[in-house]
């Protein structure tokens, strides 16, 4: 008999959006790869400290230092650089023993660490990411092919609406708007059930149009458990009634 419960896929990673603000990231390597980690962590507000000698950073990873942006230590790595505070290591420099030996006194220390380019010696992987605003979408193929993986996410996000980042700011600024008007722990299910019916029943072009004074408007409706369309909720009419759509006919809102 067929079990009535998702199939198990073994083999695939725990995709999270891992909260690092003001966590201390350790940068190992200034080259091209350690740029782009470094990017990473500092759109997620991280701290970041990187060591390298000054003659290894590139363009980037140096503006990124003349510009305060990042802590620079100018040297090759210690292990005693790990006793610092450390929530973090990201390793990228091209010399294999050197990146082992940075893994291994990782593990010792219960330190969560990325070894470039060697996906054994990783706790996590870096994934291909489509960043719209609060919107982010991350393609994974679990270290196997990461440009692969480029190339699927250019493919999704060329699919997605220009205003999808703004439809979401939009719909999180609503959720705490209604937190402040319905905060008891118990409303919990009604406020998620009643945004899952904003979510789907306004367009994101409506979403996106939203103003602060028709949110007000809108959180009016959260008791009744209603979602009027935009249109009804400037014309002040409730869900339901009969509307002039502009043309020869009228529908039913």
């Amino acid at each position: 008999m067929k079990s009535k419960y998702p199939e198990v896929q073994g083999g695939g990673s725990l995709l999270l959006a891992w909260q690092v603000r003001n966590k201390h990231i350790l940068v190992i390597g200034g080259g091209e790869v350690a740029a782009g980690r470094i990017l990473n962590v500092l759109n997620a507000d991280a701290k970041v400290t990187v060591i390298c000698p000054s003659e290894g950073l590139n363009d980037e990873v140096a503006h990124r230092v003349s510009s305060s942006q990042i802590t620079h230590i100018p040297r090759p790595f210690l292990p005693s650089d790990l006793n610092n505070d450390v929530d973090m290591v990201l390793c990228a420099v091209d010399d294999p023993i050197a990146s082992t030996q940075v893994y291994k006194l990782c593990k010792e220390k219960r330190i969560p660490a990325n070894i470039a380019d060697v996906p054994p010696e990783c706790d996590f992987y870096f994934g291909s990411v489509h960043r719209d605003g609060p919107l982010q979408i991350m393609i994974s193929t679990n270290g196997n092919g990461p440009k692969l993986a480029n190339i699927v996410r250019r493919q999704i996000a060329g699919g997605l609406p220009e205003n999808i980042g703004d439809a979401v700011r939009k719909v999180g600024l609503l959720r705490r708007k209604l937190r402040k008007v319905a905060p008891e722990q118990g409303e919990s299910p009604k406020r998620m059930g009643w945004m899952s019916k904003v979510c789907e029943q306004w367009s994101l072009e409506d979403l996106c149009e939203m103003k602060d004074e028709d949110m007000e408007a809108l959180l009016g409706y959260y008791k009744p458990g209603t979602v009027p369309s935009l249109n009804q909720l400037r014309l002040g009419q409730e869900p339901g009634v009969f509307e002039f759509d502009g043309s020869f006919g009228w529908y039913i809102g």
